[in-house]
């Protein structure tokens, strides 16, 4: 969207890991949101947080978390979204989505979240180490893409101890990220990361989950999206977690993920570049 001198920018807050930021940048909600508001071609900056002062800043914003510890405490986390042309502040992934297409629904590609069926679902007995956000109560296509966010969130966050382990923490600031990623999670550092037979286990039930995702992208063979060659959120969200898999797996076993399921996610994952750019 072409901007003016006297245009008020959208502000996007981001988690920075290891500098430089944008290129080491691998959060996956965070990712659904830039991925959505270059989608919509909505002028925007970003704000890079220190993953160790997400509190802090995102408790600065005084709007509630989106997800909460099992003992009903707030888990503050990122992204958050603050729009001076409204004067609304946004915090949660999902919920800016439904913004950006609300406030401007002609931007950019289009429409969000067009009517499709989203039937993919998770039933997890995996622990998972962070909560995760709930399908709200929604009408109309909305309600199927939060229930797909859920579903898809917590297929991916059942497997994240494959990625724990690779995520890029700044030198400077590792230990107090790993201390703070620890707390979060409710166990130590080293218990978070999972080898040998165990991992190869863990791996092999996320190719498997993922299978029941990859048979909604073979409806349309003309991919490379849910919905042949026109994105929506769906993808997105999709695309969100699979910029968290590269940014922390192994390169072996994130080559491996492209392929798997006749390589519908590598091909996702390229076709997401068009949205991928940086500010």
């Amino acid at each position: 969207m072409p901007t003016s001198p006297t245009t008020a920018l959208m502000t996007f807050y981001d988690i920075a890991l290891a500098p430089p930021a944008p290129e080491t940048s691998c959060s996956p909600n965070p990712w659904k949101t830039r991925y959505a508001l270059n989608f919509k071609n909505t002028p925007y900056k970003t704000t890079w947080v220190p993953l160790h002062a997400v509190s802090s800043v995102r408790g600065a914003f005084n709007i509630p978390a989106s997800r909460k510890f099992a003992d009903g405490s707030p888990y503050h986390t990122l992204p958050v979204l603050s729009d001076p042309a409204t004067g609304r502040i946004v915090g949660d992934s999902f919920e800016i989505a439904t913004y950006l297409q609300e406030q401007y629904p002609s931007s950019g590609a289009g429409d969000l979240f067009p009517a499709q069926e989203l039937d993919f679902v998770f039933e997890w007995d995996l622990a998972l180490f962070a909560p995760i956000a709930e399908a709200e109560a929604a009408e109309g296509p909305i309600a199927a893409y939060a229930k797909f966010n859920t579903n898809v969130d917590a297929a991916f966050s059942a497997h994240v101890p494959l990625m724990v382990h690779g995520l890029p923490f700044d030198p400077a600031t590792a230990e107090e990220n790993k201390a703070e990623f620890s707390r979060r999670a409710g166990m130590p550092w080293e218990g978070l990361t999972v080898s040998g037979e165990e991992r190869e286990k863990l791996l092999r039930s996320f190719e498997e989950t993922l299978g029941g995702l990859a048979r909604l992208y073979r409806r349309d063979a003309s991919g490379p999206f849910l919905m042949g060659s026109r994105a929506s959120y769906a993808d997105l969200i999709v695309g969100g977690w699979l910029r968290m898999s590269r940014g922390t797996l192994p390169g072996e076993e994130w080559e491996a993920l492209k392929g798997w399921h006749n390589g519908v996610f590598g091909r996702l994952h390229e076709a997401l570049e068009v949205f991928a750019q940086m500010d």
